[in-house]
């Protein structure tokens, strides 16, 4: 395993003569391009279109809507950097932009994809506490709290992404064209951070989502001062977050893994034709984890009661105004 990393590492450096993974013209860069011009526009909709909602959410001093607005501006920044990528598939993975705005556009991408973990678990949390322990939990479940709470969870992202940021380095490979985050084979380094990632970023949110869901629907379920429609509130807002855990967060979670462990396990000629295969369905991976920015605003409808009326009034009072608008056109 040892002469392994170490024929890798040298391969990584650009001081052997083999390349590892070819992705030239690679036949999934149309389809990704596609799909980030997608997510683009709707991601853009959809947070915009509720945008209002969770600022009224947090005018009132809702503890949930603190967590909705913070993980709706992370989502936000996010996909006002999908362009980059879509410049880059349209380029066949050739980064055109400079390493610093590769370095960018991967840390918002990354920074976003944990804030939008945890901040989850801040709202799974939260609403396990509020339906299991109501009133023993009230004095914790406070407004300055949930502030609080986001921006010690924003802190600790970003400054380990910025630590990241500041060891990566870009690499020119041997044809003279820039990889963004697409360097090969991956350093020791790295293939050990994308373990800790996996453990602390995907696996402990996981184990808290599941606990607080088993809590929530054990409680509902024996609960008798709760109707039909409030039960099954709850159980969309469950199936919504675990679906996005299992859609957009596993299947890139496992491949981040998978990849880490072949990377220490295999000698370096079966590592590099074990990735050249995995390139395809890891790139399927990254467009599934991008799709977390665009779904999230589906949970500020299921949450609450408030969110929904808020939206509806907010289309509402668009629709109101298109006549009056071409009335004064004409």
């Amino acid at each position: 395993m040892l002469k392994m990393g170490v024929a890798c590492e040298e391969m990584h450096n650009g001081t052997t003569n083999q390349t590892c993974v070819r992705i030239e013209n690679s036949p999934i860069s149309d389809m990704l391009m596609a799909f980030y011009i997608v997510a683009f526009v709707l991601g853009l909709v959809f947070n915009l279109l509720t945008a209002w909602p969770v600022i009224q959410q947090v005018r009132g001093k809702n503890v949930l809507g603190v967590y909705l607005l913070s993980l709706s501006i992370s989502d936000v920044l996010y996909i006002l950097t999908m362009p980059l990528w879509v410049h880059y598939f349209h380029n066949d993975h050739q980064w055109k932009l400079g390493p610093n705005m590769c370095k960018l556009a991967g840390f918002v991408f990354y920074s976003n994809t944990y804030i939008s973990i945890y901040l989850l678990c801040c709202i799974s949390v939260d609403r396990c506490l509020a339906v299991t322990f109501p009133l023993k939990t009230k004095t914790f479940r406070r407004y300055r709290y949930a502030w609080v709470t986001c921006g010690l969870i924003i802190v600790f992202i970003i400054s380990l992404h910025v630590v990241v940021a500041i060891m990566d380095e870009v690499n020119e490979p041997l044809d003279k064209h820039l990889r963004c985050y697409e360097t090969y084979p991956m350093t020791r380094q790295v293939a050990l951070f994308n373990l800790l990632r996996v453990v602390i970023g995907f696996i402990l949110p996981l184990l808290v989502l599941a606990v607080c869901y088993w809590q929530i629907l054990s409680k509902v379920k024996l609960s008798v001062g709760l109707d039909e429609q409030g039960k099954r509130k709850v159980k969309l807002l469950s199936m919504g977050v675990l679906g996005i855990f299992s859609i957009c967060f596993a299947p890139y979670h496992i491949q981040l893994l998978v990849r880490s462990v072949a990377f220490f396990r295999l000698d370096c000629a079966d590592y590099c034709s074990f990735e050249q295969a995995q390139h395809f369905y890891f790139s399927g991976m990254l467009v599934l984890s991008s799709l977390n920015s665009v779904v999230d605003p589906v949970l500020y409808v299921l949450v609450s009661n408030g969110m929904r009326k808020s939206v509806v009034l907010c289309c509402r009072r668009n629709k109101s105004r298109v006549p009056r608008s071409l009335d004064l056109d004409h």
